[in-house]
């Protein structure tokens, strides 16, 4: 293992629409989705950690999720958790990660991943990592791995690269925001666009260096704290200072706006399962087979739903198609698949009417 290499997990994300599995006090990349035995935290953790040192990887989470991540991960340490007292997007904390690694190790290369993303073909993830670390090490670069579109998605950005670069890392010329479904289509024909999958890759130094460049009052109220960061007066300094920062995403911060931007297209397969439709694409390819995730189904006349219960249950279903069915606890959801984005507004709706009890 090459004790230069770091990860940097976001696991501070509540993922509404993955109500009622996900709440704010339990979020779904500390469930177990798809039934295999470990978290979606779990399986991000365990998938780094084969070529990056357990001690070399940081967990960036909300503080409310301190115990979640130490309950499932003990091979960590709570130094190893950095906790956001406030949320503010993306960019800040991994800045703050950026300078902490800084300190420990100048000639640091981080990858920062999602917590909650699924990626079966591992061996193909750890090669392509491990082509990007070697590059980063190399050159003042700031990479990205792009996936492979398969269809027109509108739920995604998407990242576009140079035609005429025939490189394996190609040039960024853009990121462009989630489009309509017509524009999608353009994307996918151009034969040049990726989806983002917001996995980054860069050293240290390079990503320290766009921030001074590129986001310098955000650069100067936290390495304000560079004396106290590793140590523990690093909390004091975080607490009053981070949720005076930019609220910005470094897609919107850095990535859009630097010169120095990448693309490679990842060998892996992809799963953002970012909706309760994603889950059921990812668990069969075919849209009107039911998918399901811990139940005991027994069906008539129903196809496409995806249906997932807490604990092992016999669920009955006759006559009910494309429908999102979720039992968990104290909450039942019989949902229309095909309005799964509306899922997030009916979380607010639920939380006005009934409190935090259900939400």
């Amino acid at each position: 293992m090459n004790t230069n290499y770091y990860a940097v997990i976001m696991a501070g994300g509540i993922g509404s629409r993955f109500w009622p599995v996900s709440t704010s006090g339990f979020p779904k990349q500390f469930h177990d989705m798809l039934g295999t035995g470990k978290t979606l935290l779990q399986q991000t953790f365990s998938r780094l950690t084969k070529d990056i040192p357990t001690q070399n990887v940081q967990i960036l989470t909300n503080e409310r999720y301190l115990d979640l991540c130490l309950e499932q991960l003990p091979e960590i340490t709570a130094q190893q958790v950095v906790l956001e007292p406030a949320m503010r997007n993306t960019a800040p904390c991994i800045l703050l990660s950026a300078l902490k690694i800084y300190k420990e190790n100048p000639d640091g290369v981080m990858i920062v991943a999602p917590s909650d993303h699924w990626i079966e073909d591992e061996a193909s993830f750890q090669n392509d990592v491990k082509a990007c670390f070697e590059a980063c090490t190399a050159d003042d670069i700031l990479l990205t791995l792009g996936i492979h579109p398969t269809f027109p998605n509108t739920g995604y950005g998407y990242i576009e690269s140079d035609k005429n670069d025939e490189s394996v890392l190609k040039k960024v010329l853009q990121f462009r925001e989630k489009p309509n479904y017509e524009t999608a289509k353009q994307f996918i024909a151009e034969g040049n666009f990726f989806w983002n999958a917001g996995i980054f890759i860069w050293s240290v130094k390079s990503i320290i260096h766009a921030f001074q460049e590129l986001m310098p009052e955000m650069y100067a109220s936290l390495n304000e704290g560079y004396r106290v960061l590793n140590t523990p007066e690093e909390k004091g300094f975080v607490d009053e200072n981070y949720p005076k920062v930019e609220n910005i995403s470094i897609d919107f911060a850095i990535m859009e706006k630097a010169k120095n931007v990448l693309v490679k297209k990842a060998t892996f397969d992809w799963n953002d399962l970012g909706t309760w439709g994603a889950l059921h694409d990812k668990i069969t390819e075919n849209p009107s087979e039911n998918a399901v995730v811990r139940a005991t189904p027994y069906l008539k006349n129903s196809e496409g739903n995806m249906i997932y219960t807490a604990s092992h249950k016999l669920v009955v279903i006759d006559g009910l198609n494309d429908y999102i069915v979720v039992d968990k606890e104290n909450v039942l959801l019989v949902f229309p698949k095909k309005k799964e984005q509306d899922i997030k507004e009916l979380l607010n709706e639920v939380k006005e009417r009934f409190g935090e009890d259900y939400t």
